[in-house]
């Protein structure tokens, strides 16, 4: 009998599931596969339809040997993602602890900082970077700028022109970030923070031993999501460069599909090293 109700219990789950599932396999899974063929194939649309032909891995040989626009834009991605990941996640982190504390108004604050997440679609970014505002006002009259931009090929002057010049921006995607720190932070018991005052903990302290051992797991979620958003994001030039190489003659679909599972491969060999690094370090200082 129980047996029987097992069977039951999984045969409802999987229909009520089932809508998911065949929409994944029709409208992701296949053209996810079909997507790797192309990645081997010259891809040409004529009237009578789509034609291709086997070439092996040039599409991909292509794209490190000839295609240097492509390996410029994956490098300064890779470049501008160091810098920025860390950057978001500190930001969060500390707006999150802000607003956790009991100020007047706290509510519209965090509003004000998840607004962006609302609003930031690709055109209204593009809008916004294209009028300035996603830079300091009037950075450039100040004599550090001026320092900076002097000798913009040096590794330091270059990172941080880029802070400068995208800081706006790069604090712009912290939304979502805020608030899981946020609910985290809510989720703590203060008992554990009573315990740490009694052996004499200071505040600074308990942050170190308590608050981040204990959203450690929300960091890795966070920096997850932050990679993840920053790749996907629509403005990103490596998304454009395979968008407009999908129709061109000489490259067309198979160069496109080649440059995407490329990229995919990129963001996924990132979140592995940061994830396993970020594991590692996590054991070591909190075992």
């Amino acid at each position: 009998m129980k047996q029987q109700l097992k069977i039951k219990q999984s045969t409802i789950g999987l229909l009520f599931v089932s809508p998911w599932i065949i929409g994944f396999l029709i409208f992701t899974a296949v053209p996810l596969l079909y997507s790797i063929y192309l990645s081997f194939q010259k891809v040409k649309i004529t009237t009578s339809g789509i034609q291709t032909k086997f070439i092996k891995f040039d599409n991909y040989e292509y794209a490190f040997a000839v295609d240097a626009n492509f390996t410029e834009k994956l490098t300064q991605y890779l470049q501008e993602m160091v810098i920025s990941i860390p950057i978001i996640i500190v930001f969060s982190l500390i707006i999150a602890l802000l607003l956790n504390q009991k100020i007047k108004f706290r509510g519209m604050f965090r509003t004000i900082f998840f607004l962006p997440v609302i609003i930031a679609s690709g055109p209204v970014i593009k809008e916004l970077i294209d009028q300035g505002i996603t830079t300091i006002p009037s950075i450039e009259q100040y004599a550090i700028y001026q320092s900076l931009n002097e000798n913009p090929d040096g590794f330091m002057n270059g990172i941080l022109l880029y802070l400068i010049k995208n800081l706006i921006m790069i604090l712009w995607y912290s939304g979502v970030q805020i608030l899981i720190f946020l609910a985290a932070l809510q989720k703590m018991d203060k008992q554990i923070y009573e315990a740490a005052k009694i052996d004499g903990a200071s505040n600074w302290e308990s942050f170190w031993k308590v608050t981040l051992p204990s959203l450690f797991p929300m960091i890795i979620v966070n920096t997850i999501y932050t990679i993840v958003m920053y790749s996907v994001f629509s403005l990103n030039p490596i998304i454009a460069h395979i968008q407009t190489n999908m129709f061109k003659v000489d490259t067309g679909f198979g160069y496109a599909s080649a440059l995407s599972w490329i990229y995919f491969l990129v963001i996924a060999l990132t979140l592995l090293i940061s994830i396993g690094a970020m594991t590692l370090k996590g054991k070591k200082n909190y075992s």
